[in-house]
């Protein structure tokens, strides 16, 4: 269980959280406190947007101020301390084997069969993953990605 965590953490802290899913504009909710600042006024929206799920309905069918065309971001700071599981994430590329780039692997729907090919290629790229010790955890997965885009094999697990 802790590795999945590991695993989640190093993916999640870089790229699948958003701020305001369709837009910072997106449903009933924002569109009933317009204009509207302070807390108050947002805990309202994002509640009547999800009690009614008229932003989904919006972000499906382009209605409501909502668009699913932008890119996602997350402006907040990270949940977990990355630091300690990149440590260990690139103790285990280093070696080719382990149970955080396992656990990396599953997370990414890699499959059994296709595994050694993963550790593989992370850990003879080792280099390219981790160029200095201040390095990113954005740029560990960015690189990471880039390297599987361009292997035939691993490149379905990165759509």
């Amino acid at each position: 269980m802790k590795k999945l965590l590991i695993a989640s953490a190093l993916l999640v802290s870089t790229s699948a959280l958003a701020d305001a899913p369709g837009s910072q504009s997106c449903g009933w909710g924002n569109m009933l406190f317009a204009g509207q600042t302070g807390t108050p006024s947002h805990v309202l929206a994002a509640t009547t947007n999800n009690s009614t799920g008229n932003n989904t309905f919006g972000m499906t069918f382009g209605t409501n101020g909502c668009s699913t065309k932008g890119t996602l971001t997350y402006g907040g700071k990270e949940m977990i301390d990355v630091s300690m599981i990149m440590d260990e994430f690139s103790e285990d590329v280093a070696r080719g084997d382990g149970e955080a780039l396992t656990a990396v692997a599953v997370s990414l729907g890699v499959s059994e069969a296709d595994r050694a090919l993963f550790k593989s290629t992370l850990h003879n790229n080792f280099n390219t993953l981790f160029p200095s010790e201040e390095v990113t955890t954005e740029h560990v997965v960015s690189s990471m990605f880039s390297l599987m885009k361009n292997d035939e094999t691993l490149v379905k697990y990165t759509v």
